[in-house]
């Protein structure tokens, strides 16, 4: 089925749930009036549909390879990156006085969304550059800016970022690569990083990976780290690619999915880079790219589940079996029916919280407000690990709807399936994303959920006038959420929330989910009352499950033992 970009639901969201008003109403995004962000997504449905979408199928049947130490491209990629670039749509949120459009990330993110959506194999190669771009914005020198950020947004160049290595998977600190000064300003910069996405292409005119590396007196551990940009090509002073620099691409991994993104093992033996940042402060530079990527990677996620819910329906809506009243398709069945549903709810939510974040970043980067500030790191690792799980489950999900034919290839449900799976794992695996949640962002003593949780229960007590049942059982819910953070934030051993780090995660989300169609259904649309009715009634009461998960606390967890285990 041909894929349809959800123009409808995401201006629905930006006008009525995650407040994009609030964004272009600041100095800085006024530009973003909503002529123009109609324009904008629009022209991004169009592109996607037309030239991105009939990519997805050919990527996975004619993956990228390595042909002569050349990466060689699956067919049509070329022109599918050259419509994204040619379009502006790499620099959409980078700075004007870089050749950027300063677009809010609101609409970046919706546009990711549909290129994820139509060809995620593809839409690696972007997101990176993204990340790249306002990785050197934050930290790197003049002169590097100066020479790489224009070519980045215009697309000729693409950025990738080289972190793990074999021994140094989510342990950064434990990387070998070395970094020796050449006393000119430059280092040279020797070893081997793999799972490297889009490390080299044959389309761009230059690739420039960031490259974390040790310098002779960084210390042990990821205080000793220090990032640099390692170009494929040695740019001139005029930014024309040059020399050919001391790297390779070794090998390409054979992946369960995303066939048509060239995942490389890199070699560096001595290659030149330049120092971004200050040394041994490579990690706080790294972090400015993953923070960008993991937004990126749950808005995947939420591209994918699109996609996938919309393989599934037109398949429910043809195939006849059974004895099913209506149209006699399965798509008449109650299960059937329950799947799609299901589907359609939590890819509402998921996309709901990830342009809830980027509406966070958005006003962070307008106001400076420190509470927009908080609000936008504590939604971070929430949108990337729900964002990622929905797109695993909902493709997942997929296929059952399709039955037997799910698991045959040649009707494309697998394939969702088995390319949006890694986003659970790279840009920290979804545990890290819960780690880092129930940790740092709730170091300031649960300022940033508790003013989240304030704003729902506000909204729910409102809404009871008008829809009495949904809003009562949102408020309840976050309240109940209310009282675990109470109750992890008063741990002192970290283990106890370490427990219960991936259900409270997945609880918070829920609980947002059920504050998103909450704010839908009061529009009085009614479709989508139709779908909050389901979603708050059959899928939001998890949540109270995952919390008593959580308040268990990590004991009796702790008492399994790797013999139980292996037993």
């Amino acid at each position: 089925m041909p894929y349809r970009a959800p123009v409808g639901d995401i201006r629905f969201l930006m006008d009525h749930v995650v407040g994009f008003a609030q964004v272009t109403q600041t100095h800085r995004f006024a530009d973003a009036t909503p002529d123009m962000t109609q324009a904008i997504l629009s022209e991004a449905a169009r592109m996607t549909e037309d030239i991105l979408a009939p990519l997805n199928r050919i990527g996975d049947t004619h993956p990228a390879y390595l042909d002569n130490g050349v990466v060689r491209t699956s067919p049509g990629f070329a022109d599918g990156y050259a419509a994204i670039a040619e379009g502006g749509w790499i620099g959409m949120s980078a700075a004007p006085e870089n050749g950027g459009l300063g677009l809010p990330m609101t609409l970046t993110n919706a546009v990711n969304e549909m290129i994820a959506a139509a060809c995620l194999s593809l839409q690696l190669s972007p997101l990176m550059t993204q990340g790249q771009i306002e990785a050197l914005e934050h930290h790197a020198s003049d002169e590097i800016k100066a020479l790489y950020i224009p070519k980045l947004i215009s697309g000729e160049w693409n950025g990738t970022m080289n972190l793990t290595e074999p021994q140094a998977g989510s342990d950064v600190g434990a990387l070998r690569t070395k970094a020796e000064p050449l006393g000119n300003g430059t280092y040279a910069i020797t070893g081997q990083k793999i799972y490297i996405s889009w490390a080299d292409n044959d389309f761009t005119q230059n690739v420039c990976h960031l490259v974390l590396a040790r310098l002779p007196d960084g210390v042990k551990g990821t205080k000793g780290i220090s990032l640099f940009m390692v170009p494929k090509l040695i740019p001139d002073a005029d930014g024309t690619p040059g020399q050919k620099n001391d790297l390779r691409v070794v090998s390409l991994e054979h992946k369960m999915g995303l066939h048509g993104s060239p995942t490389a093992v890199m070699e560096y033996s001595g290659a030149k880079g330049w120092l971004v940042g200050e040394a041994h402060c490579g990690m706080a530079a790294m972090f400015t790219m993953m923070n960008n990527a993991r937004l990126g990677v749950g808005t995947q996620g939420v591209g994918v589940a699109e996609a996938a819910l919309q393989h599934a329906v037109a398949y429910a809506v043809e195939r006849k079996q059974g004895k099913a009243s209506g149209s006699g398709a399965i798509i008449e069945h109650a299960d059937v029916r329950r799947m799609l549903t299901s589907m359609k709810a939590d890819t509402f939510a998921a996309r709901g919280i990830t342009m809830m974040n980027a509406v966070a970043i958005d006003m962070a980067a307008a106001t400076n407000d420190p509470v927009w500030q908080a609000r936008a790191a504590f939604l971070t690792p929430i949108s990337k690990a729900f964002g990622s799980d929905v797109g695993c489950e909902v493709s997942t999900t997929g296929i059952q709807v399709h039955g037997g034919m799910g698991f045959i290839e040649e009707t494309g449900a697998a394939q969702y399936a088995r390319d949006v799976r890694v986003t659970a794992i790279y840009e920290g695996t979804n545990g890290i994303q819960a780690l880092d949640l129930v940790a740092r962002k709730l170091m300031d003593g649960g300022d940033a959920a508790f003013n989240l949780l304030e704003e729902i229960e506000g909204f729910a007590e409102q809404a009871k006038t008008t829809l009495p049942v949904l809003a009562e059982t949102v408020w309840q819910s976050a309240e109940t959420l209310r009282e675990t953070t109470e109750w992890l934030i008063a741990q002192d051993d970290l283990d106890h929330r370490f427990a219960g780090a991936v259900p409270y995660l997945r609880a918070f989300a829920r609980v947002l989910g059920g504050y998103i169609h909450l704010k839908s259904a009061l529009t009085g649309d009614a479709a989508r009352q139709r779908l909050a009715t389901f979603y708050i009634k059959r899928m939001l009461p998890e949540h109270a499950d995952l919390l008593a998960h959580v308040r268990q606390g990590a004991d009796d967890l702790m008492a399994i033992t790797a013999e139980d285990l292996a037993a």
